[in-house]
């Protein structure tokens, strides 16, 4: 048995502490440095398999790691595991929640596949790291037990959320969060499949992760953990990205944009490129093979600030009742599949060649001792390229972002995946341009979070329209849909200085429009630094979508009147437009029944039954007036 002077600084459940006690060797590391060192084994091989024995098996590879000059890039042999799985979480407890539970599940209690977890720590090579659970200034002290060889593992989750070296703590210890990573478990007793179970307590949430793909445990897991204490605080944390736009006046807007996976988010930080000849593509209609270019979009520069999690605050609502959000993480999960060949992105780019350090990418093509790009990722069975490739960018690699400040937000945007919609073949895609909406209606759009259109970051779930569920973070909370539904309902009327949005992405009708149509309304709303007035706006023709625009105007170019109200597409039409907004009502009146529970705030009762009412937009304004 080990004995160090480190390990006694934990208060940890008694079972782990024990087979951490009696584990072969730990490690604590104390520099990212050292990490970078670990991730190619002991040697420091240019090409590193991760593997484990299983029983009935043999050696299984898990991962590959490659050391590239600028990276340490992790590839998956397995296609499954290069993204994903929306049903990977499973509850260990018995405190409320409505998600599956492992005993459930699996006809036994998940203290049995405890003990043998432990069982199995106890004879393995360890890291432990603590760490900070959403980011430095407002994150919870907690700790990473994983194995020694998957040491690109603790690095991913170091630059996630925020490396904490072991000798610097100076006093016992008892963190919020633990994350285990025992990967072999997933072929003796999931079928190979990706779980992630929680075990929540009064003083420590536990996260088993038994696969070692790190978006349902280092990322959304440290994201489960902060929704679970945000319900406990009544904290909200919010699914969303964050950035500061400033027009050439130097006047800064801040926009706070949410969406399922796949929504936008990250887009919502990249600039709008302009041709210097021909505009910037706005829109492309494949039915008539038109452009639609504009060539007087003054673009803003941007700040970045967040880029998927946030976390608000009372204290930070602002004496105009503008949200007040920061940062929840110390790194961002890049998903780069827009980076379909060189000069796409140049900034980021420039960072992913050239960074200050070695950058931990996934589900690119890398090749030791090159420089690993991109706009290449690793091709799926069907020679596809993977929709999945990754990139984590530490925040303080990317110039223009900012700390750990607070930001008051002047609009909250809604992004939505949209299909192409025409009269031939309807669909929900009629969303217009942008649509201004109050609060009410902001409230039962985040309740449903249609995944939307060709999701690209989870695994594939079949055809149809789904619900991401509360907030877009549903996949990712353990609670109650009615506790994070409350949350939501109070944060988004108690903030009435932040003006709702919902803007489309992908299509508009039966044109192409990408992230464009998200980063124009950025931009020109930037630039009018002001929303769009009641003398501007129309009541939209599906109620769901509050007020469209009259008309826009950028730059001295008019935007087509079909891309502000779909319905006047000739491709489309009213009877079109009309059967893809019956389909996205039908679809909201599924998902937001089961939410008319006794545990529901009685306003938001209120809200769901206008809806299931058929209710007028003047009702939703009447308890919920947008901002002005």
């Amino acid at each position: 048995m080990l004995i160090d002077p480190i390990l006694p600084r934990f208060r940890l459940p008694e079972d782990l502490y024990g087979a951490l006690s009696a584990c072969r060797s730990r490690r604590y590391p104390e520099s990212r440095e050292e990490l970078l060192d670990l991730c190619c084994g002991p040697e420091r091989a240019e090409r590193y398999e991760v593997r484990y024995r299983v029983p009935d098996l043999g050696l299984v590879t898990e991962a590959e790691v490659i050391r590239c000059r600028n990276a340490v890039a992790v590839n998956y042999p397995e296609e499954r595991m290069r993204r994903r799985d929306p049903d990977s979480m499973l509850i260990g407890d018995e405190l409320p929640s409505d998600k599956p539970r492992f005993s459930s599940r699996y006809g036994y209690p998940f203290a049995e596949l405890r003990r043998e977890t432990m069982a199995w720590l106890e004879k393995q090579d360890l890291i432990v790291m603590p760490f900070y659970a959403g980011g430095r200034r407002f994150g919870r002290p907690a700790l990473l037990v994983c194995p020694s060889n998957a040491a690109f593992f603790a690095l991913a989750l170091a630059d996630l959320q925020g490396f904490l070296p072991a000798g610097e703590l100076s006093a016992p210890v008892q963190p919020e969060a633990v994350i285990v990573v025992a990967p072999p478990f997933r072929h003796t007793h999931f079928q190979g499949e990706q779980r992630v179970v929680h075990v929540r307590s009064a003083g420590c949430h536990e996260i088993f992760a038994y696969n070692l793909y790190p978006g349902p445990s280092a990322k959304k897991g440290v994201f489960s953990f902060l929704l679970d204490l945000g319900e406990k605080e009544r904290v909200p944390v919010n699914h969303a990205s964050c950035v500061v736009a400033e027009n050439e006046r130097g006047n800064r807007t801040v926009f706070l944009h949410e969406g399922a996976s796949g929504g936008g988010k990250s887009e919502m930080l990249e600039s709008l490129r302009p041709d210097p000849e021909r505009g910037a593509l706005l829109a492309y209609n494949p039915v008539t093979g038109e452009e639609l270019r504009i060539r007087g979009v003054r673009t803003a520069r941007l700040g970045p600030v967040a880029d998927d999690m946030v976390i608000s605050r009372p204290s930070f609502t602002d004496q105009q009742g503008r949200l007040g959000i920061a940062d929840a993480e110390h790194g961002w999960f890049l998903r780069v599949d827009g980076e379909t060949e060189y000069g796409c992105d140049p900034e980021l780019e420039k960072l992913c060649v050239r960074p200050p350090e070695p950058m931990v990418v996934f589900n690119l093509r890398a090749s030791p001792g090159a420089v690993c790009l991109p706009w290449e990722p690793v091709e799926e069975r069907d020679g596809r390229p993977c929709t999945n490739p990754r990139v984590i960018l530490p925040r303080g690699y990317r110039t223009g972002i900012g700390g750990d400040e607070t930001r008051n937000v002047d609009f909250r945007s809604f992004g939505v995946r949209m299909p192409p919609s025409t009269a031939l073949r309807p669909d929900i895609g009629v969303m217009g341009l942008v649509q201004i909406i109050p609060a009410a209606l902001a409230w039962l759009w985040r309740l449903v979070s249609p995944r939307g259109y060709r999701n690209p970051s989870v695994t594939e779930e079949g055809t149809g329209l789904k619900a991401e569920g509360v907030g877009s973070y549903w996949p990712f909370a353990t609670g109650t849909r009615t506790a994070q539904a409350n949350l939501l309902l109070h944060q988004i009327l108690d903030t009435p200085g932040t003006a709702n949005l919902l803007i489309p992405n992908q299509n508009i009708g039966a044109w192409q429009v990408g992230f464009n149509s998200q980063k124009l309304v950025r931009d020109v709303l930037c630039d009018r630094e002001a929303l769009f007035g009641p003398e501007e706006r129309i009541p939209a023709r599906c109620p769901l979508f509050g007020w469209g625009l009259r008309e826009l105007s950028v730059g001295g170019e008019q935007i087509p009147e079909g891309l502000l109200r779909p319905e006047k597409q000739s491709e489309l039409g009213k009877a079109g437009y009309d059967a893809g907004a019956a389909m996205l009502t039908e679809f909201f009146r599924r998902e937001l029944e089961p939410f008319l529970c006794p545990e529901l705030d009685p306003l938001g009762r209120r809200i769901i039954e206008l809806f299931l009412h058929d209710a007028p937009l003047e009702d939703y304004v009447l308890l919920s007036p947008p901002a002005e």
